[in-house]
């Protein structure tokens, strides 16, 4: 029997029967976050873990929350922030470490450098194909911190690198860290909306509608920031090749193949096809546009980059360190044996095995099941939603082996085996791994405890009716939220976490589809990747730049906010009987 005394039960106008008014008291974490973020550049742990308190604050003071219930609300949070979040990125960029103490990254970097000579192809083939790949295993500003120091040292200005690595890493966010986000959007989705379609597959389907259209335009941006219409003229075929292929491959993993798997089938197919494209054809000329001298030494630009973010740039700061991945000398000319060519893209064609034998239906279904999969009640924790159910966010998934996390140790083994890392280095580069993630773990628990908090006491169906006042008008402003979250964040991950249910619950109060809603904000979010401190702070430090971001930032904005207005319109005319058919 629960005592009632631990009981709560949400109401969403606790200040004087008011929406309006409740509101000003539910925005005051978020706003708390945005202001630590982006006007003091606090750090995102720091601020994370402020405006944790700050909602748990809200929520006892104003929302009558009960203490106890308020703080298991935080530590379900937190706890889910772990795993599955963290799980697959530890685990993940743990796969990727191995790549570099084996010397093997450094096999693949020079595989891509000698496909084609031309630097705008390099851009396509390293920062969009090969960034994607990263985004897809790692996420949480890997793809930059690795592509940027990749293109310095294939001759890139600086300037010109970070800002082509940034607006690269924007189609591929949504599925990165193995469909990271995607997997918070329909943990948090599901608890905040009756529809049955508000799960990790539907959800992806939907945003493999939306984020293909960007897709379609990254690789033609690209090579109008390195060599402006020139660039355009004689490279459109490698740019709408690369970006038609990864457009095709993104829409059909993300709705017919396996959502955590969908970066990597794109990224790959979009590379094998540029490469195929560069057998039959070549630029008509190819324009002198390296920086020759301009290059920043990658020694201090590594470790700038640590100090920058060690919590998301630490495991690529390390492997410039490193004398495996020795980015500065320019090795270029070095020929690798076919075989070692095979075991470098190896890791990533595992990975790919792996999580195909795990979706097969049968496979995925018996996994799903005890004692591979276990649902419990978080204990003590008891909330229901104004309606009087019992919220269904209470009950914690703990699919320990079908977890995409757990799958990538399976990746790491057989990785470490093929690339002949032995078992102390193994081991030394996952316990480096979590060191160099150390900020991001406390940063994406933090964020995970808030939204938790937030989403159990109310804060967030205040904010959903008060935003529902919109009408119609908010599904154009949809992908906006998104955009802010991610541009104050850093991560699609944490964006989906604030607002994807205050995007279901609006989405419901203004008659709205919520799957369209919750996708819109994951798919604008990625556009606010580009400008966001963190990313910015990374890119800067990696080109020696560091104190410069406002420069990278004057590069890459216009871009970012012509980009989201494309999304806005394709989410309203998705909104209306002109597209509605595109909605799962």
């Amino acid at each position: 029997m629960v005592n009632m005394v631990d009981q709560f039960r949400i109401v969403t106008d606790p200040v004087a029967d008011s929406i309006a008014v409740s509101a000003i008291f539910a925005a005051l974490p978020l706003l708390t976050l945005f202001v630590l973020l982006g006007a003091l550049r606090m750090r995102a742990w720091l601020a994370g873990v402020i405006s944790l308190v700050v909602a748990l604050v809200v929520a006892i003071a104003v929302y009558a929350m009960p203490l106890g219930q308020a703080l298991l609300s935080g530590t379900e949070g937190a706890a889910f922030g772990f795993f599955p979040i963290l799980w697959i990125v530890l685990n993940a960029i743990w796969v990727y470490n191995l790549t570099v103490v084996s010397g093997h990254f450094d096999v693949l970097r020079r595989s891509m450098a000698r496909v084609s000579p031309d630097m705008r192809i390099q851009a396509i083939i390293v920062a969009f194909c090969f960034g994607a790949l990263l985004e897809a295993l790692a996420g949480f500003g890997t793809p930059v911190a690795v592509t940027v120091v990749m293109l310095m040292a294939l001759g890139f200005p600086p300037i010109r690198a970070a800002a082509v690595a940034l607006i690269a890493n924007t189609a591929p966010v949504a599925f990165g860290a193995l469909a990271t986000p995607i997997t918070t959007l329909g943990t948090v989705t599901a608890g905040a909306g009756d529809d049955p379609r508000l799960n990790a597959d539907t959800l992806g389907a939907m945003v493999g509608r939306q984020t293909p259209f960007l897709a379609l335009i990254v690789p033609l941006i690209l090579v109008a920031v390195i060599d402006g219409r020139r660039g355009m003229r004689q490279t459109w075929p490698a740019a709408a090749v690369a970006g038609g292929i990864f457009a095709v491959a993104q829409f059909l993993a993300s709705n017919y193949v396996s959502v955590p798997l969908t970066d990597i089938i794109a990224a790959l197919a979009a590379a094998a096809a540029v490469v195929l494209l560069l057998r039959i054809w070549q630029p008509a000329e190819i324009p002198p546009l390296h920086a020759g001298a301009e290059a920043a030494p990658v020694g201090s630009a590594a470790g700038d980059r640590a100090d920058a973010d060690p919590g998301t740039a630490g495991a690529s700061a390390r492997s410039a360190g490193d004398g495996s991945a020795a980015y500065a000398t320019r090795e270029d000319d070095r020929r690798d044996p076919p075989a070692e060519i095979a075991r470098a893209y190896a890791p990533y064609l595992i990975i790919i095995a792996i999580f195909s034998v795990a979706s097969i239906g049968p496979i995925k279904a018996a996994l799903a099941k005890e004692p591979w999969t276990v649902v419990f009640g978080w204990p003590g924790l008891h909330v229901t939603g104004a309606n009087g159910k019992p919220l269904s966010s209470v009950n914690f998934t703990f699919g320990w082996l079908p977890a995409a996390g757990t799958l990538m140790i399976f990746a790491g083994i057989l990785t470490a085996l093929l690339l002949r890392v032995g078992v102390r280095r193994a081991v030394r580069a996952y316990g480096e791994t979590y060191w160099s993630l150390r900020h991001a773990i406390v940063t994406v628990m933090a964020v995970l405890a808030l939204a938790y908090v937030m989403n159990q006491s109310g804060q967030t169906n205040t904010l959903g009716e008060f935003l529902a006042a919109a009408g119609g008008l908010f599904v154009f402003l949809s992908p906006i939220l998104g955009w802010i979250g991610v541009a104050v964040t850093g991560s699609d991950t944490s964006a989906n976490a604030l607002f994807g249910a205050l995007q279901v619950q609006t989405a419901a109060k203004a008659g709205l589809d919520p799957v369209l809603l919750a996708a819109a904000n994951s798919s604008g979010g990625v556009l606010g990747k580009m400008i966001s401190p963190q990313n910015l702070a990374i890119a800067a430090a990696a080109v020696g730049m560091s104190g410069k971001e406002g420069d990278i930032f004057r590069r890459v904005v216009g871009w970012s906010v012509v980009l989201l207005l494309i999304m806005c319109v394709l989410v309203t005319l998705q909104g209306t009987p002109v597209l509605d058919w595109m909605i799962p």
